[in-house]
């Protein structure tokens, strides 16, 4: 009898699509439903990105292109990255996929073969894990816990190194926890890689968001230029989430690899659309700085009325825009907390464990929405926190 491949038995959607289908289903019934499920900015390109694009597509910029990106996308990127991470990396050395999702699927295919072993942060993005057992990879964990502030504990993933490790997947500042690795744990991880000669998936999709200091990339440690891939894109800093727009930073080796991958696949990513993008790294309006301060501003309203609520214990993120909940307290588990939030007051919200078992215990919410909505968020919460008032744990 005919059958899919097996591979997709093994593979994983996301929680987040999930709720995010329940909740609309409510709102076709009228209800009404404060979204803080998804992972997406409520903000939108500048004028001048729209603009940019508007006129690409006017000058006949949509046809076929080159591969690995328009090559002034390319300089444009690297010129960023030198600007904004202090890296210096050749547009040689960059790829435009149509999406972050599809330059690390791509990456991760380039790189691995069935039966190596994959480092990835738990909880963390549902994807490392899916992909890496889409490709007959095996995925292996290391704990983000809240007694370490959610900083990788490089002893642990030392002491889980084996002969078939071969790639460790960082993302700093990380979803769903926020948080931003320290430079010397980073340094700790980029000496194991060097020493066991791993590859260094480096996430770096939320570096532009980040709540204070220095973001460090991986690729700034020694050892690191040949051996780090950087996925990065502009549907966060940039908050073009529905333009699709990623790219990888690569050793020359795998860019050749990711740009074959690209033709076998995608061809290329639409023309317009790349100078639309060149428009958005240079950012003459400030948007990218505009939007991180309305998020900061944010955070510390949500997470003060989060921490009021009885039950919940959230810490302040260093970056992206989650709020990662302790619910222990509640004496109720997380999926069930996310079902009463939704299905009785109305707010969307993703269980930790969506994130990987170490999760379990917590809720993420995205405070990637507007103040009042917010505000009201917390209100239904408060309201509705009765249900489990009554089981309270002592914390």
């Amino acid at each position: 009898m005919r059958s899919v491949a097996s591979r997709m038995s093994v593979m994983s959607g996301e929680g987040a699509l999930s709720v995010f289908a329940r909740a609309k289903e409510l709102e076709s019934q009228g209800r009404s439903i404060i979204h803080l499920e998804l992972g997406e900015p409520d903000f939108h390109a500048g004028p001048s990105v729209v603009e940019s694009a508007t006129k690409a597509l006017a000058e006949g910029k949509d046809r076929y292109c080159a591969v690995a990106g328009v090559l002034a996308l390319r300089e444009e990127i690297a010129a960023y990255l030198q600007r904004t991470r202090n890296i210096d990396v050749l547009p040689a050395n960059i790829v435009i996929a149509p999406g972050a999702k599809i330059a690390l699927f791509l990456a991760m295919m380039a790189l691995l073969e069935p039966g190596d072993e994959v480092f990835y942060p738990d909880p963390g993005f549902p994807g490392y894990a899916s992909i890496t057992l889409g490709l007959g990879a095996v995925p292996v964990p290391f704990e983000l816990s809240s007694r370490n502030q959610f900083q990788p504990d490089p002893s642990e993933i030392a002491a889980k190194i084996t002969g078939r490790t071969r790639m460790m997947i960082t993302n700093s500042p990380g979803n769903p926890t926020g948080t931003v690795y320290t430079d010397a744990v980073q340094r700790e991880l980029a000496e194991l890689a060097v020493k066991h000669d791993l590859w260094v998936l480096s996430d770096e999709i939320y570096a532009r968001i980040i709540y204070g200091g220095e973001y460090i990339s991986m690729l700034r440690y020694p050892g690191m230029a040949e051996r780090t891939v950087i996925i990065d894109g502009f549907s966060k800093s940039f908050a073009m989430t529905g333009w699709r727009l990623g790219y990888t930073v690569a050793p020359p080796e795998v860019t050749a690899a990711l740009a074959l991958l690209a033709v076998n696949s995608y061809t290329c990513v639409a023309e317009f659309t790349q100078y639309a993008a060149i428009d958005a790294l240079r950012d003459r309006e400030g948007n990218t700085q505009r939007m991180v301060a309305e998020f900061s501003r944010r955070l510390e309203q949500f997470v003060h009325d989060l921490n009021n609520v009885p039950g919940f214990r959230c810490a302040s993120p260093d970056g992206a825009f989650y709020a990662w909940v302790d619910i222990r307290g509640t004496g109720i588990d997380a999926e069930e907390i996310c079902r009463i939030l939704l299905e009785e007051a109305g707010v969307a919200a993703i269980p930790g464990a969506a994130f990987g078992p170490r999760g379990k215990d917590f809720v993420r919410f995205s405070f990637a929405s507007s103040v009042e909505n917010l505000r009201e968020a917390a209100a239904r919460i408060a309201k509705i926190s009765t249900a489990w008032q009554g089981t309270l744990v002592e914390r």
